[in-house]
C-alpha cells in the first residue's frame, strides 16, 4: 500500500504541530481563574488529543451533561484562543518530510477536529501549504466518522484509498479504517490514556515523522 499513495493527510495537533503548551496553558490559565493551582504539563499533555472536552475534564473533572461543562468549555476555548499562536509550533522534522513529499509530487492535506477559528490561523502561521484543511465543523460529523477524511479525499480528487491518513489518536485510526484509507500511527503525538498505540490496528506504528518517508520508500 505504501508504494501506491498519492496523498498523505495528517491530523493536526500531535502529528503536526505541538499545541500541548498552548492547550494546557489554557487550562491552568482557567484554573487560575477559578482560584484552583495549575496542574503538571506532564498530566495533561495526553490529554490534550480530546481538545476543549479533554482539557476541562482533566482541569475540572468535569464531562459533558455536568451542569458546569458547556460554560467551563466556552471559558477554556476563549483563553486558548488567547494565546493559541504563544508555543505551538512544529514538530521536529515535519517541514523536512512535507518538503520530502512535496518533491516527490505527492499530495498533502490536514483533517482535524479542531474548529476552523482555531484551525485556520495556527496553519497559515506555522506556513503549512495544505492542498486541503478539512475542520471539525466542516462537515457534519467530526472523527472518527469518516465525513471529513472523505471530503478531503474529495477535495484532492482522489479515491480514498490512494490516500494514507496519519494520526496519533485512536479515533484518528476508526475514522481512517472507516473511509478505506491505509493508516500510521503517529507514536511522537499525545496518544491519549486509553489501548496503547501498539493495539489500535494501524499498519504501521512511526516513532518519528521521518519514519513515514522510510514507509513511503522516498528515503
Amino acid at each position: 500500500m505504501s508504494t501506491s499513495a498519492r496523498a498523505v493527510l495528517f491530523d493536526l495537533d500531535g502529528t503536526l504541530v505541538d499545541s500541548a503548551p498552548d492547550l494546557a496553558g489554557a487550562a491552568n490559565d482557567l484554573r487560575a481563574e477559578h482560584g484552583l493551582p495549575p496542574l503538571p504539563y506532564a498530566q495533561l499533555r495526553p490529554l490534550v488529543g480530546s481538545g476543549a472536552r479533554g482539557m476541562v475534564g482533566a482541569a475540572f473533572d468535569c464531562a459533558p451533561g455536568d451542569p458546569r461543562f458547556d460554560a467551563l468549555r466556552e471559558a477554556f476555548l476563549t483563553q486558548y484562543e488567547r494565546r493559541m499562536l504563544r508555543s505551538t509550533v512544529l514538530f521536529d522534522a515535519v517541514g523536512e518530510v512535507i518538503g520530502a513529499l512535496e518533491r516527490a509530487g505527492l499530495g498533502w492535506g490536514i483533517v482535524t477536529n479542531k474548529h476552523g477559528r482555531f484551525a485556520e490561523p495556527i496553519v497559515a502561521a506555522l506556513g503549512l501549504r495544505a492542498g486541503t484543511l478539512v475542520c471539525g465543523d466542516t462537515t457534519p460529523h467530526a472523527k472518527p466518522h469518516p465525513a471529513p477524511l472523505l471530503e478531503a479525499a474529495r477535495r484532492l480528487g482522489l479515491p480514498p484509498i490512494d490516500c494514507i491518513y496519519v494520526g496519533d489518536d485512536l479515533r484518528d485510526m476508526q475514522a481512517g479504517r472507516a473511509a478505506g484509507m491505509p493508516v500510521l500511527a503517529a507514536a511522537w503525538g499525545y496518544l491519549g490514556v486509553g489501548d496503547a498505540v501498539h493495539d489500535w490496528g494501524a499498519d504501521a506504528v512511526l516513532e518519528s515523522p521521518a519514519e513515514l518517508l522510510n514507509w513511503l520508500r522516498l528515503a
